[in-house]
């Protein structure tokens, strides 16, 4: 029943006209803000003023906007259906479009790392309507009706979805010189790379640089930001190739560093958008927490 409910009112949004559309989004992510837990705003609060200097109201307000646009980014999924190919350019606007066709040219797969920034759960639905081979790697929702829903959704526009544990079909997709899309910027705990990210060691996922080495795939750092006049801009890096040498490890953080410094730039410039209310920096460093487990012993 959920999943027939939210269906319908995702048509009725594509029938909305764009301004009405982000000013329902504004009123529910308004009236959600008050039940984020505080325990959460406050982790979020802390970590935007260890980041970014700010004193405390200025990261609040920052943490506010961040978590309110949800209501508006609701919106425009519901009306992902309503893009098409012969429309696409007049809601996102890719810049550095050369970048990303240099990666197809080396003919060997492209990698997207990409962050929990902007709507981007608009990235791949535009760069499949720009004509170019997107696959979505998607975490599997735990309600099967809204996985159902949102796969619709992504898929409605060409691209194709697969899901985090599909390691074969990522490395098959690869072969086959299609973009596979990551989100890089999510606390990975024990099995991520511990790269700097904002002056802390940072648990990033190691994915992009992994596939990245075995495969010799390009990897393309790209974000999406809104723009002022409610269309949104996709901004694509030059690529990046993973260095082999016989550290494998090394290899991995190096590459995994370029992207974390790169992502970083982004964020500082458009802090309103990234998604602060994950606790980013969760996950230790085994020193670090050796070294504190023996203060807790002496």
């Amino acid at each position: 029943m959920t999943y027939f409910l939210v269906k319908l009112f995702g048509r009725l949004v594509c029938l909305l006209p764009k301004g009405v559309r982000y000013k329902l989004g504004d009123i529910i992510g308004e009236a959600l803000w008050p039940f984020v837990p505080r325990r959460r705003r406050e982790m979020a609060v802390a970590n935007v003023v260890a980041s970014l200097g700010l004193d405390r109201p200025a990261a609040l307000a920052i943490v506010k906007q961040s978590a309110v646009r949800f209501g508006r980014m609701l919106m425009e999924v519901l009306a992902i259906p309503a893009l098409n190919a012969d429309n696409i350019d007049r809601f996102v606007i890719l810049k550095g479009r050369e970048n990303f066709d240099q990666a197809f040219a080396y003919g060997r797969g492209v990698i997207i790392a990409a962050a929990h920034s902007g709507n981007w759960e608009l990235i791949g639905p535009a760069l499949a309507l720009y004509g170019y081979p997107i696959v979505g790697v998607a975490q599997k929702q735990t309600n099967e009706a809204m996985d159902k829903l949102i796969n619709e959704i992504r898929t409605s526009t060409g691209m194709h979805i697969t899901y985090k544990s599909g390691v074969r079909d990522m490395v098959h997709f690869l072969g086959e010189n299609k973009a596979v899309g990551l989100i890089m910027d999510q606390d990975a705990k024990e099995q991520g790379v511990f790269a700097d990210f904002f002056g802390r060691p940072a648990a990033t996922p190691q994915g992009p640089a992994a596939l990245g080495r075995l495969k010799g795939s390009a990897i393309v750092p790209l974000f999406i930001t809104a723009n002022g006049d409610g269309t949104h801009t996709i901004i694509i890096h030059p690529p990046l190739l993973v260095a082999k040498t016989a550290d494998r490890n090394h290899d991995f953080l190096v590459t995994t560093q370029k992207l974390n410094a790169i992502l970083e730039d982004h964020v500082r410039a458009h802090p309103h958008e990234w998604f602060w209310l994950h606790n980013r920096w969760k996950t230790r460093p085994p020193a670090e927490k050796a070294h504190q487990d023996d203060k807790i012993a002496d």
